[in-house]
């Protein structure tokens, strides 16, 4: 089987970050500039299609021959860029061809983006990304401003800038030397079958993109601009700032007008003022800005972005976008982060959004900014005769977890009435479950059983508490101990589990002998020959987690533990990270979830359903009306799973006009 390694650099005037890359290939000026390209990993060859140069009759026919696999580093952009341009329009038709040199980075726990990647291999500057590629970018990929030094022209072409062009050229080439040279790196770590297929499946679904109701879109930005120019108008009003928004003059005048020190207005504080001030012109002014800070008008200016000319959003997920777990990301409005809906009336909210009525909004709902705020996931529509089919998995990692430990208590309860809240409070408190409904004295102890469910699973003690809003919710400091020992000592199971995962990860490290624990396998695995060096965690369903270059070292508590290389979550950077037997748990659990949902995934696809996008543990499908049966597809998500005997799963569902929450 012959191997196709390619690169493509383009020319478009959509701005590609902002509107995606569907907008951006359907643009009318699209173009292809330069085509790159190996055969099974001979000397890399360039056609200059911007100067006239024509993919010969041998790339056209490796194109078109599926025995021919083409690679190349996110293989999305270069798939759909020659769909286009060979006028292939149903371009699902030969992604089985296609192989993302992207996605094996990431499935092997590398970071994204090509020179991210070629910097955390470690590999040699003949093989690496050339540093140059962005301004070369922006001379020859996007329109350039007219001014009277460059003749005024909208956009550089090759005879312009010709040295420029002939450095483009080069870069274009090494980049197909650079994807080689790290294909060639992991080959010892393939990606499985079944995530090939499942990659697939995520480009058809992102492809196909979502309907959106456009004047929703345009009635609350206008609608935004008309109130945000209002509040702003009154907070100016009643402070006399010149501008309100300004963080420093409003903490400054804020310290003035109360009489005390107002150090930051983040929105902790600001609620805490609101509730504490008396009411005059800065309570008013905390108000607006209260109101100010909910509109999420940034995810409908988005959405006006990133609309094809049909009405469709494309590209709202990323595929193995969480480096850890292989969970998807959200991309461009990202979905997996909207606004929830509480309103009961949203159905009539929004037609007085579509509809532009600013004063009734005001007069039924109060807070506009906070209605538009709502209203967001209610622009996602179904395609005309058809229904929205929302469902979703019920308390899928606490479910996972007691399989996983074998948690038998807690798999009785999801196999019979799933009140997980009630049952764990009743464990923790010795309180019995029938008791613990509204109205009883009993009941008050379910929010402590909350709260522990929601933050303990995963090794967390008061501090993870806390920070899942045990005080908001009347809890005090002084009791939050004694729910962590509570709980913990009604999840043994779940407790071992840290300590056995966390025992076994230091046992591989130390011996390179492979542990298994629970139906899951510790190993060390090594490519000493192309410097790859990993601890791997393989899951139920085959796939493996990837950590690496491990290696053992006291973490900030004094204690040896695993540390290997990924990106920091909060630096965004690659460095040495540590990690313990809870945070494995974590890891391992939102795995085997993920795993639940693509399992999902790929039987509605086999059963001709079409799904438009997908959060977390919650699938969006786009159906036709006479076929919109919600128990026909909460059964089929609930099915047993093969490599998960035992695994109690429940989907529930609902069917809509446009997308909610339920």
């Amino acid at each position: 089987m012959k191997h196709l390694s390619i690169d493509l650099e383009t020319f478009s005037s959509v701005e590609i970050q902002k509107a995606g890359l569907y907008r951006y290939v359907q643009s009318p000026d699209f173009q292809i500039l330069l085509f790159a390209y190996s055969f099974d990993g001979q000397p890399v060859q360039i056609i200059d299609l911007a100067q006239g140069e024509q993919l010969p009759p041998e790339i056209i026919n490796a194109l078109r021959d599926p025995s021919v696999i083409k690679h190349a580093y996110n293989a999305s952009f270069e798939w759909y860029c020659l769909s286009k341009h060979l006028g292939i329009y149903q371009p699902e038709s030969w992604l089985s061809q296609w192989r993302c040199t992207m996605l094996h980075g990431l499935y092997c726990g590398y970071p994204p983006g090509l020179n991210k990647i070629g910097e955390a291999l470690g590999l040699p500057q003949d093989k690496k990304k050339m540093s140059i590629g962005s301004a070369l970018i922006r001379t020859f990929c996007v329109p350039c401003t007219p001014t009277a030094r460059n003749g005024h022209r909208t956009r550089t072409l090759p005879h312009h800038e010709p040295e420029k062009w002939q450095l483009f050229k080069q870069y274009c080439c090494q980049d197909v030397i650079t994807e080689m040279e790290i294909e060639r790196r992991l080959s010892a770590f393939p990606v499985p079958e079944q995530e090939q297929r499942l990659w697939e499946l995520d480009q058809v679904i992102n492809a196909y993109g979502v309907a959106v109701d456009m004047s929703v879109v345009e009635g609350a930005l206008h609608i935004d601009e008309v109130v945000t120019s209002e509040l702003m108008d009154e907070a100016a009003r009643l402070s006399g700032l010149e501008n309100p928004k300004s963080v420093k003059q409003l903490t400054a005048w804020l310290t003035e007008e109360i009489g005390e020190e107002v150090g930051n207005l983040q929105k902790g504080t600001v609620s805490k003022l609101i509730e504490s001030i008396d009411e005059g012109r800065a309570k008013r002014v905390l108000e607006i800005r209260q109101k100010l800070a909910k509109t999420s008008v940034k995810k409908y200016q988005a959405m006006r972005e990133t609309v094809c000319a049909d009405s469709r959003i494309r590209g709202l997920l990323q595929f193995y976008g969480a480096n850890r777990t292989g969970r998807w990301a959200g991309r461009l409005i990202n979905a997996q982060n909207l606004p929830r809906n509480h309103l009961e009336t949203l159905g009539h909210a929004r037609e007085l959004v579509k509809n532009r009525k600013i004063e009734a909004l005001k007069l039924i709902y109060g807070n506009v900014p906070d209605t538009l705020s709502q209203l967001i996931r209610t622009a996602f529509i179904p395609s005309p005769g058809h229904v929205l089919l929302v469902a979703d998995f019920s308390a899928i990692e606490a479910r996972v977890i007691a399989w996983l430990a074998g948690e038998q208590w807690r798999l009785e309860v999801f196999a019979t009435h799933g009140k997980i809240y009630e049952a764990s409070t009743s464990q923790m408190f010795g309180v019995p479950i029938e008791k613990i409904v509204k109205g009883n004295p009993e009941y008050e102890l379910r929010q402590k059983g909350k709260v522990a469910e929601l933050a303990l699973g995963y090794q967390g003690s008061a501090g993870a508490l806390v920070a899942m809003g045990a005080l908001d919710m009347g809890l005090t400091e002084e009791e939050l101990p004694e729910i962590v020992q509570r709980w913990r000592s009604t999840n043994k199971r779940i407790v071992d589990l840290w300590f056995s995962l966390e025992n076994a990860a230091l046992e591989v490290i130390r011996t390179g002998q492979p542990v298994g624990v629970r139906g899951l396998i510790l190993a060390r695995e090594c490519d000493y020959n192309a410097q790859q060096d990993f601890f791997t965690i393989t899951l139920p369903s085959g796939r493996k987690l990837f950590y690496p270059k491990p290696f053992l070292h006291q973490n900030d508590f004094g204690k040896e533990a695993l540390h290997y290389h990924g990106i920091n979550q909060n630096t965004k950077k690659w460095e040495v990270l540590s990690t313990y037997g809870g945070k494995l748990v974590e890891n391992v659990v939102q795995a085997i979830a993920r795993d639940c949902l693509a399992e999902s995934l790929m039987k509605l696809a086999a059963a001709g359903y079409q799904v438009v996008f997908h959060v977390h543990d919650e699938v969006v499908l786009d159906v036709p009306e006479n076929q919109a049966d919600v128990e026909k597809i909460c059964q089929l998500m609930g099915q047993p799973i093969p490599w998960a005997p035992g695994l109690p799963l429940r989907a529930d569902g609902f069917v809509t006009d446009y997308y909610r929450k339920d």
